[in-house]
Formats: C-alpha cells, structure tokens, sequence
C-alpha cells in the first residue's frame, strides 16, 4: 500500500507484554522483558476451550474483524524495540483502524534513540491446537518485515516455540514460513504468493495439531510438517507486527528510508480451535480435514 488511510488512532492498553526475539539467518536475539502478569491471569480466567484432540489448554474460538479494537483481546506494543537490530521504536500511533482495516505503520518518526517508529500488537491470550487464519495485504519496500506468526517464550516463563508467516518486502512475491520448538529453527521455507503480498489481500493460515503442522496461502498447502521434534507444544500468542532493521542485510535486504509511510493491513484474523465448527464461509477450518 502507498497511501496511509484517514483513521484514528487507538490507545494502549494493560501492561507491558512479552516481547519474543527476531533471528538472522539461524541467530536470534532473545529480548527479556518482565513477564505480564495481567496476561497470564486473564488465560487462566478464560479457562481452556476443549476440543477433539486438544491436550494442551487454549483461549476460546475468535473471528475479529476489526470493525472495532477489542481491548480484551489485543495488547498494543508501546515505547520500546525487541533489540538494537530493529531501528524503529514500537509506537501505538503506528496502530490504526479505519473501515474495518487494522493498519499497522512505519513512518520516520524520532522516538527515543531511533529514527523510526514502527507497529505491533498481540493477543493477551495463549491458543492451543487449531487453524490459524489472516488476510492482510503488504507494503513493498527493502529491510522491512510485515509478519503473521504466534509465539510464547522465556519470558512467559515457557521454552520459546513459534509459528511464522513473514514478508520479507524486498521481494513481495514471496512468503517466508518457518516454525521455531525450543528455540530450534532450521524450518524455513520461502513461498511464492500468487500477484504479490501488496498488490491485493491474500489469505494467510496454518492448522497446528498435536501430529502434524500445516501452511496455506490462498487456500493452497504449501508445507507440512510432520517430525515430532518439530512441532510445538506449548500454546502461543498471535501477533502482527511492521518493523525495519539496517543491520540484517542478507535476511531483509538492505534498509533505506522509504520517504513515506508505510502500512501492514489486516483485514480479518481468526482462530478456531481443533474440533470446532468453523466460524465464517470462507474459513479454511470449513474445508480441510
């Protein structure tokens, strides 16, 4: 997208959250923040949903649409970055919403000792077994990462796993997928997404089960994994996030400002848990199997 669209900005909510770690190539670096208690007990309160094969707790089935900002769900990152490798600050500013769009920005903005400011937010709940869905649409622009991906990790108190959907903007024809258990990667694996991740909304989802763990784009499979020592097994928040790095050159290409701002739209993001119905005519959960 190159125009930001006329929207409102949405305040921050609750405390500071977990931050999970950003890797280059195989390396990542781990980002230790206090752990979010009002979080933890508002899993704890939602209780687990039970579903068919579901022996690792999760928060309830979720389709949000974003025509309003539910502060019960999402947590706004605010005032800090995940590491010196990132050159934006996480700014609720960069949090919009605007005709059931979520836009999140990143715009050259001084914040702190960066020169950029950059948007993120995230579930203040865990999600355990089930399809994982979102349709968002990218900017296109070298250094910069549009991502889709659940994460939990040290700093819950939890081994760092995490499932990934990530647009590298240098090349918006492609969507890297990659799945991080115990802090162990080496799942990568780069996409073609069929007219561009910025050309138009794609529909991005992956359906994790005890046994296997499966990406869609567009509705189309696109990597299974079915190594025991692969798959997650701990429950995860789901976060979109925009962001900009100069030092990760080989991974995200080369930064430069980009003279103007730029957007992660999202238009719809869902969750629905193994064993249940789906949840909208156009859910991958009404399809697979």
């Amino acid at each position: 997208m190159n125009s930001d669209p006329k929207s409102t900005s949405i305040p921050a909510v609750g405390g500071r959250p977990v931050t999970r770690s950003i890797r280059q190539g195989n390396l990542r670096q781990l980002c230790s923040r206090g752990s979010f208690l009002l979080v933890a007990l508002g899993s704890l309160i939602a209780g687990p949903t039970p579903s068919r094969s579901q022996d690792i707790p999760t928060a309830p089935s979720f389709v949000d649409d974003f025509t309003s900002f539910d502060r019960a769900r999402w947590y706004i990152a605010d005032g800090w970055a995940n590491g010196k490798y990132q050159n934006c600050i996480w700014s609720k500013s960069q949090v919009r919403l605007s005709d059931g769009i979520l836009t999140l920005g990143f715009e050259k903005q001084k914040l702190k000792d960066r020169d950029f400011a950059c948007g993120e937010i995230q579930t203040k709940q865990r999600f355990g077994y089930g399809t994982y869905e979102a349709r968002m649409k990218t900017d296109a622009a070298s250094g910069i990462n549009a991502a889709f991906f659940t994460y939990i990790g040290p700093t819950d108190k939890q081994p760092w796993d995490e499932i990934d959907f990530e647009v590298l903007t240098k090349d918006t024809s492609k969507v890297q997928i990659n799945a991080y258990i115990a802090g162990k990667g080496n799942n990568e694996k780069v996409v073609d997404v069929a007219g561009g991740t910025d050309k138009a909304f794609n529909d991005y989802a992956f359906v994790w089960e005890k046994d296997r763990l499966r990406w869609y784009v567009n509705g189309e499979l696109v990597n299974t994994i079915t190594d025991p020592a692969k798959l997650p097994t701990h429950a995860q928040k789901i976060f979109f996030s925009l962001w900009g790095s100069d030092t990760m050159k080989e991974w995200l290409g080369p930064f430069s400002d980009p003279g103007r701002k730029l957007a992660l739209q999202v238009d719809r993001v869902a969750f629905t848990a193994l064993g249940q119905p789906c949840q909208f005519p156009q859910s991958l959960a009404c399809s697979i199997k």
